[in-house]
Order: structure tokens, then sequence, then C-alpha cells
């Protein structure tokens, strides 16, 4: 744990994923504490972050707002668990009637989201294996049963600190980050991330062209002023404008990238095992291929491929 600001404490929380950890920001002022982000319902989780509340002599039951910045599993995973014991749960309103409810309603997207992978050209085979990661991860996801709405721009008191939420999907439809205008300081979630690429796919349930979303959300996150931004992953950044550049143009070459191995038409599968050739777990190659079509459907609403079927296969025009 870490310190940042008075106040503001970085909480790096154990995940059993390849980024390893989830850093989890604690505010605490004013009488009151609130945790933006939650981790995985994980017992390591839980007891990394009872630890560090400890450290400041506090409790679960002292936590009494959560802000989530998205619906992913390893930042939303313990809202309804801080739910049960009092706090307030805050989701970007984008949020509710997709992934959040994703989470809440299993059986709302599960025919379309297996059509999805069938529909672009997932072999039976390689969908047993990212039904089992589905399977697993919901067993470590508490949804929050009634959070509360946020709104683009809206400026939030809390903890005595002034934060104004700023919507930044892409990444998640609902993503929000969060602007401590007063200090200069972004706490970016997911929306950029020092080391690698925020991963930006195309899911059932999600907005029509992500990529597109995500490339607007990082001029705005550019825009902003922000002397450091801190991420849901790794370290800081400290020239927000300059990783947003940096991000964006490693999009354009994957672009590039997809267009080259467009010699005839192909599956977003069949694409997705070319522009990701490592060796992927289920959830790994899950993950390839919802960012492989994201890219697609991109390239697409520019003009610069078409598609045929279903099963769908994409061809340069």
């Amino acid at each position: 744990m870490r310190e940042l600001l008075p106040g503001l404490y970085l909480l790096p929380v154990p995940i059993p994923y390849p980024l390893k950890t989830v850093n989890l920001y604690l505010l605490q002022g004013d009488g009151e504490v609130a945790l933006v982000d939650t981790a995985l319902g994980t017992r390591a989780a839980r007891g990394a972050l009872e630890l560090f509340l400890a450290e400041l002599g506090l409790c679960f039951q002292d936590v009494k707002t959560v802000l989530l910045t998205h619906h992913h599993p390893d930042h939303y995973g313990l809202a309804g668990f801080f739910e049960g014991l009092g706090a307030k749960v805050y989701l970007h309103e984008e949020e509710f009637p997709r992934g959040h409810r994703f989470w809440r309603e299993p059986e709302a997207f599960a025919e379309a989201s297996i059509r999805l992978f069938l529909d672009h050209g997932t072999p039976e085979s390689a969908l047993q294996g990212i039904r089992e990661t589905m399977e697993k991860t919901r067993e470590r996801v508490h949804p929050p049963q009634n959070p509360l709405p946020l709104r683009d721009g809206e400026v939030l008191e809390v903890a005595g600190k002034r934060l104004r939420v700023v919507w930044t999907p892409g990444h998640a439809d609902g993503h929000a980050a969060f602007y401590l205008e007063e200090e200069g300081v972004l706490l970016a979630g997911d929306a950029l991330l020092e080391k690698v690429s925020p991963n930006v796919g195309l899911w059932a349930y999600t907005r029509e062209n992500p990529l597109k979303d995500f490339l607007r959300s990082l001029d705005r996150l550019a825009g902003l002023g922000a002397r450091v931004a801190y991420a849901g992953h790794f370290g800081p950044i400290g020239d927000v404008r300059q990783r947003a550049e940096e991000l964006k143009a490693h999009h354009q070459a994957r672009l590039e990238a997809l267009l080259a191995l467009l010699d005839g038409p192909k599956t977003a599968w069949e694409l997705s095992l070319h522009l990701f050739p490592q060796e992927l777990d289920p959830a790994g190659r899950r993950f390839a291929f919802a960012e492989t079509l994201a890219h697609l459907e991109y390239l697409r609403e520019e003009g610069a491929v078409g598609r045929e079927g279903p099963p769908y296969r994409y061809f340069r025009r």
C-alpha cells in the first residue's frame, strides 16, 4: 500500500490473471472511507484487502462508498460483498443494460454470446474451454443488487475529495475514469495502462464499435490536462497525452496488420489466430477473438472491409 496524496492510497490486490494485480484506490477523509474498484471475489483478494484496511485501522464495514470504473470481474467482483455490508455502490449508467446485466442475468446474453462465437468461425472444440472459463469466473463475481448510476461530467464529493466522472467507453461500454481536478490526478481505471494496451473487445452485449469509442476516449483523456494518471494495473502514467498517442498508434498498426492478413475471405476466429499467434489459454484466446472482431468491425464501418455470411467472413474492399 502506498499513499499517493493525503487521503488517497494505492492498494495493489492479487488476481489470478496474467496482469497479477489490480490497483484499487482508497479515499479517506471527512469521516468517510471510499474505494475505487473492489477486485475479484477470491480468498487471496479479500485477504490482501483486509490487511490493507487494517494498516489504516479500518475494516470492510468502514467502506461506505464504492465507485466502480467498469464491470470487468477484477474491478467489480466484490461490489456485491461491500453492498451487503452497507456500502453504496456506483456504476456508470451505460453499464446497467450491458455489463452489469451480463453478471446479474447470466441467461440474458448466454445464447447471443455463443452465437457470436459460432457466427464468426469459432470451432466447437474451442468453445468448450471458453464456456468453462466463464463459469469459473462467475463463481468469483458478486454483483451489486442496487447500484446507483453515475453520469458523465457529474462531480462527486467523496471522502473529502472532488471527483469528476469522465465517461471513457471502449475497454467497457460504461467505463468511467475519475478526475481529481484540483490535484490534477486521474484515476484512469483500464482506459489507460502503462505497459500494455487495454483489451478492446466486441462482445454480444457491447456497443457496436468499441474501438471507435476507445480512440475517442483516448483523445478525451489526453485533453484533460492531468499531471498524472493512476491506472487499474501497473504503474503511474506521467504523460497522459503521450501515452494516449502511443495507444492510438498501436491500434492503427493492428488495423494495418489485419488488412495485410486479408488476402482472401477469412473469419474473425481465423484472423485472431494470426494476429495473436502466441500460445493462449481459453480466456486469452477469448479476448484475442473479441479484440480481432472489434478491429474488423471498425474497418467495416470505415468501408475498408466487407463481410459475407453467416458464418461471417471478412474481405478487403
